[in-house]
């Protein structure tokens, strides 16, 4: 690429292998590409290394094999100092919010802009209070988090991720837990704030539906690979077994329910069915 010039891609994921032992590879040979501006959606079932992916970009872990690009420069996790300033243009929604329980809803979406910058007291205020106002919640600015509700909680968690203005704002299962009216606003600030700011946001789930009403560009995972990807009505009209079974909830296909083991006679000593 000729000096200067950005690529396409904000994130590139570049034949990444991962494991957290030797007896057990989560990630295997994979490479994704997430495109700037963009809302991209990576689908799969529970266990099949979503979450796993966005720890190597946060750079929690390092991967085994691969490479992993932040706007052009490879993430070392081993070095602090750029996980700090890279981390710095990054947001993250916990899956379960990670909120500070002993802390106000206020001073929740204040902590980041406290730790990352030099700001004054007032204008930190009035950046916290956009933010929260961004996700109705303004009001709330002064509960305590044991006072809010699972769907505030998660709205709280959305606010703080977004207090830096993120160039990149990663999303772990945003609509777990939510009620059918809570999980549409969810997914409609998300896309809302991804047009607003211009940033470039990955959504780790498993509700299909949501996240194709809302994404452009959709990877769908199993078992540590990359199985399909494409637009969400491409997705729809594949006919790929391992895809058709995921998106259409089938109970019976490709991907097995049982996590691999021995057989149950074997585990049990016993010859069952004699």
């Amino acid at each position: 690429m000729p000096p200067g010039l950005k690529s396409d891609a904000l994130i590139e994921i570049d034949h990444v292998t991962f494991g957290y032992d030797a007896s057990r590879t989560i990630l295997n040979d994979v490479s994704l590409r997430f495109a700037r501006g963009k809302v991209t959606a990576i689908l799969g079932g529970s266990g099949c290394g979503k979450t796993t992916l966005l720890r190597l970009i946060g750079g929690v872990h390092a991967p085994n094999q691969g490479r992993i690009v932040f706007d052009g420069e490879e993430i070392d996790a081993r070095n602090k100092e750029q996980l700090f300033r890279l981390r710095r243009r990054l947001g993250m929604l916990f899956q379960f919010g990670a909120l500070f329980t002993d802390l106000s809803v206020f001073d929740n979406v204040a902590f980041p802009l406290r730790e990352h910058s030099s700001l004054s007291e007032e204008m930190i205020r009035d950046i916290v209070l956009m933010k929260l106002n961004a996700v109705g919640l303004r009001g709330a600015a002064r509960l305590r988090i044991s006072e809010v509700s699972g769907g505030m909680a998660r709205r709280i968690a959305l606010a703080r991720a977004i207090a830096l203005d993120p160039e990149l704002i990663m999303y772990d299962e945003p609509f777990a837990g939510l009620d059918p009216i809570s999980m549409g606003v969810a997914a409609n600030l998300i896309r809302k704030l991804n047009d607003t700011t211009g940033s470039t946001s990955l959504i780790v789930s498993h509700d299909v539906q949501e996240c194709f009403m809302i994404c452009d560009y959709a990877y769908l995972m199993s078992a540590g690979r990359i199985v399909a990807h494409g637009k969400p009505d491409e997705l729809n009209a594949s006919d790929n077994a391992e895809v058709r079974q995921f998106i259409r909830g089938e109970p019976d296909g490709p991907v097995p329910f049982h996590y691999p083991a021995p057989s149950l006679e074997r585990d049990l000593g016993v010859r069952i069915g004699a």
